[in-house]
């Protein structure tokens, strides 16, 4: 501060002479034009001079400013949210997709806004475009649809090192939409349907292995007793006849079928 003061010079020191016996001709009337209040989510970066007043911007409350001496810049320390336009991109896989996005950030050094950028709001939002489609570049389509919230923390990562100069914190960066040629959504969808019909297809198959081997060993069981095969061919008529509503008639004995069976055998 006290560099500033001496590098005002003479016409300076006189400008200041002059702007304090105005005020104090003009008192009471120009304390209302000298006195600025500053809202509780402001900041306000003052000039004397065309020189910085101080590292650190004033506010909030009442700050003095007095005419043809001080200017003053308002800067808002809410939080912004802006919406970033579709951007058009090649993915590293010569795949062609609209992307859009919005990225929160906030101001936190009010000096570094007002001094080091013309218009930070601006700079910020194209900043992030050209951030979103270098960043998207090097990613493949599936890497870009599967791991989205990855990609948005490299893209914040990126632009928080560059506006850091720019007294600008990037709190959030969101993939809002991702859109995909209409042909690539058709090929996708028919990969996907090629897919799960190879999955039910096996799982069909390893359904039908599964019964076999249940059969194969139900047979085996059945046929260890002696009457084992007799009580289940009951135990089937009785299901069928339940099912069709019809009786069944047998003309010989259930025992017939064993000793039949054991003749063939030793014939």
């Amino acid at each position: 501060i006290a560099d500033r003061w001496e590098g005002i010079g003479v016409c300076g020191w006189i400008l200041i002479s002059l702007s304090f016996l105005l005020a104090l001709i003009t008192f009471p009337i120009s304390i209302w034009a000298c006195i600025k209040v500053i809202k509780e989510y402001e900041c306000a970066v003052v000039f004397l001079l065309g020189h910085i007043l101080s590292k650190k911007a004033k506010g909030p409350g009442m700050i003095l400013v007095l005419p043809c001496r001080d200017t003053f810049i308002k800067v808002d320390l809410r939080m912004v949210t802006s919406k970033i336009p579709p951007q058009e991109i090649l993915t590293s896989d010569a795949v062609t997709a609209q992307v859009e996005g919005v990225v929160h950030y906030k101001i936190h050094s009010a000096v570094s806004a007002v001094a080091n950028i013309t218009d930070v709001h601006s700079a910020t939002l194209l900043l992030s475009q050209t951030t979103l489609r270098n960043v998207l570049g090097t990613q493949s389509l599936a890497q870009l649809l599967a791991a989205g919230e990855e990609i948005a923390h490299s893209i914040q990562a990126a632009l928080g090192s560059a506006t850091k100069q720019w007294g600008v914190k990037v709190a959030r960066v969101e993939i809002k939409d991702i859109g995909i040629p209409m042909a690539m959504q058709r090929a996708m969808a028919a990969e996907a349907e090629a897919a799960q019909e190879t999955r039910a297809e096996v799982v069909a198959a390893e359904g039908e292995m599964n019964a076999s081997k249940a059969l194969q060993q139900a047979t085996v069981v059945l046929a260890e007793p002696p009457a084992g095969l007799q009580l289940h061919y009951l135990q089937t008529f009785t299901a069928v006849a339940a099912q069709n509503n019809s009786t069944i008639v047998f003309p010989l004995p259930v025992n017939m079928f064993g000793s039949l069976g054991q003749k063939s055998t030793g014939g």
